[in-house]
């Protein structure tokens, strides 16, 4: 009887333990469709593909009296910073720019928790780019053109950004814009790289669904 007892006492402590996690999840998640962000910053650098550094981001903001609710979010996450906000130090701000980390926890817990959110076409776009770089796809001009016209279409189509997106594209050569409806005209000349890029993109295709974040200048 005691034995059986201390079994059912286990499973309890097992039950809470699980519903305990259960509900800080949905806490965390609620938080970052009331306080979070992605993003796709575009930065100029003369050392990478076309002079452009793409960087997913993730971020959550709070005022710092509140820190502590970051820092559970990084908690969960494993991994990220807090730091003030540039401009407001009295806001704080958790960011994960670490792409592994991004692909293998953020953008797990954005597809369990985002399916409801208010911003989920920006969560599916912002885990595409992330595909499309792990993919090698920047270093095509399609591929690289690809991702930037998706970075611009996020976030209000892009309403904060300082810098035109006809500035971007023009960095990357002409002639390889992607356009599904007349592919030959835009692309001109096809590369193996471009045909390559084609093929990629086509496999990813299953899981880019978007209607279901020199000189070191952002975009």
């Amino acid at each position: 009887m005691v034995v059986g007892s201390e079994n059912l006492d286990s499973a309890d402590n097992q039950q809470e333990r699980l519903s305990s996690e259960e509900a800080r999840r949905w806490f965390l998640a609620g938080f970052v469709e009331g306080e979070g962000s992605v993003t796709v910053s575009i930065k100029r650098h003369g050392g990478n593909p076309f002079g452009l550094y793409i960087q997913p981001e993730f971020f959550v903001y709070q005022h710092r009296v509140r820190r502590e609710l970051l820092e559970m979010a990084q908690e969960y996450f494993g991994a990220g910073r807090i730091r003030p906000k540039p401009g407001n130090p009295d806001v704080l701000v958790y960011s994960v720019m670490s792409r592994p980390v991004i692909r293998e926890r953020v953008l797990p817990f954005l597809s369990a928790c985002g399916r409801f959110s208010a911003r989920v076409a920006d969560y599916e776009k912002f885990a595409a780019v992330v595909r499309l770089l792990d993919a090698g796809l920047h270093r095509d001009p399609w591929g690289m053109s690809l991702i930037v016209e998706i970075a611009y279409s996020m976030n209000a189509n892009g309403k904060q950004r300082r810098v035109p997106i006809a500035d971007i594209l023009g960095r990357i050569p002409r002639g390889h814009m992607p356009d599904a409806l007349e592919p030959e005209r835009r692309y001109g000349p096809t590369s193996v790289a471009t045909r390559r890029a084609r093929r990629n993109s086509n496999d990813l295709a299953t899981q880019l669904t978007f209607g279901q974040p020199g000189s070191n200048t952002s975009a």
